[in-house]
């Protein structure tokens, strides 16, 4: 029987203050995902990291443990490849550093029966953005040329003729630690495992926006917009959890797996001023869900991760970069509450808040009437 190899990649971070909630955040992840895949009989990790207290942390979880260096430039593809050929791994697991945190040992015990299969397959949390997969017959990625980053791995494996799955999208499998509001959602609503819980207690930071959006959610008179790379799975599954209207502005879906340099129309709207901006959502909704990324960026640039995470934390003062600052700026000033993020507010995002919104308040959700059966006679 093929032994059953996990591999976890961190990815480094810098010094700012985003950077490291984010960079604890995402080792005590890590530190659970190791007990979970233990549990589910996961027999080796390897661990991919620039970190060395965070492989001396997980080591002591008592799991059989590999420490691996990054290369630079880091190439995803390169380095999996390497470890795949290293170590002859047939049945792999793969998971970004931030991914899988909230895995339970039933789910990721069905990975590993999937990775175990004898047919060459991959399993992916998000087929077009991947976060962590599972992969059965994994040598046979050593032919292929593989993507420099984990996103469009999905993409690469499909092309290469390699049959591709996809998990049911839920809390668990679309849950990542990707920027600092992902770690804020953890924060408000206690979720995660031991040692993201234990984290998650010393954190003093108060997002306004979070705390604000919940309330809306119970609401069936309040509209919530969400703008950024919206899978309709996932709004589907909002709009039935949640009482409240929703407006969707879906843009820019795959920019990192499968880039393109077409415009981002609601952009325009930035372009007049972030100030006329936020005016036109204040009288559209009454709260905002902005995955900022692909508004912002408008196919050019991403400033750096200090700029992404400060603008995620509302801290207009710490960004280097005008446009992202003036907006960061004007969405604290709106009148309105606004949570902004990354692609993963809105997936896991949204998964998150639609259940949290309730917890505590025993309320009717939206009014969904059951579909009547004409073939049947009611009684």
């Amino acid at each position: 029987m093929s032994e059953i190899t996990a591999v976890i990649m961190d990815a480094p971070l810098g010094s700012s203050a985003g950077e490291i909630l984010v960079k604890t955040a995402r080792t005590a992840s890590s530190l659970d995902l190791a007990s979970v895949l233990c549990a589910a009989g996961v027999e080796k990790i390897i661990l991919v990291t620039e970190e060395a207290s965070l492989g001396e942390e997980m080591a002591s979880c008592g799991v059989s443990l590999s420490v691996k260096r990054g290369s630079s430039p880091f190439h995803f593809g390169n380095v999996l490849k390497d470890i795949i050929r290293e170590q002859e791994i047939d049945s792999l697991l793969y998971f970004g550093s931030g991914s899988g945190g909230l895995l339970d040992v039933a789910r990721a015990r069905s990975l590993v029966n999937f990775a175990k299969c004898s047919l060459a397959g991959a399993a992916f949390n998000n087929f077009y953005g991947c976060d962590y997969a599972a992969v059965a017959r994994a040598q046979d990625l050593l032919s292929i040329d593989l993507p420099s980053l984990d996103n469009s791995l999905g993409f690469a494996l499909s092309d290469a003729g390699i049959a591709c799955y996809s998990l049911s999208r839920e809390l668990e499998t679309q849950f990542d630690i990707d920027t600092p509001t992902d770690v804020l959602l953890l924060t408000a609503t206690k979720l995660g495992g031991e040692k993201m819980r234990e984290f998650t207690r010393t954190i003093t930071y108060k997002h306004q926006g979070v705390s604000d959006i919940l309330p809306l959610l119970r609401m069936r008179d309040a509209q919530v917009m969400i703008i950024g790379r919206v899978n309709p799975i996932t709004w589907a599954h909002f709009e039935q959890e949640v009482a409240c209207r929703t407006v969707v502005l879906s843009e820019g879906r795959g920019m990192k797996s499968y880039p393109t340099d077409r415009e981002i129309m609601i952009g325009k709207l930035v372009e007049k001023g972030t100030g006329y901006f936020f005016k036109k959502l204040e009288n559209a909704s009454d709260g905002a869900i902005i995955d900022t990324r692909p508004l912002l960026a408008q196919g050019r640039y991403l400033p750096p991760a200090s700029d992404r995470f400060a603008s995620d934390l509302l801290e207009h003062w710490a960004i280097s970069d005008p446009l992202w600052r003036d907006f960061t700026l004007a969405a604290g000033e709106a009148r309105i509450p606004v949570i902004l993020g990354g692609h993963s507010l809105v997936s896991g995002g949204l998964y998150v808040l639609s259940r949290e919104g309730w917890k505590d308040h025993n309320l009717r959700r939206r009014l969904h009437p059951d579909t009547i059966d004409w073939q049947k006679e009611r009684t």
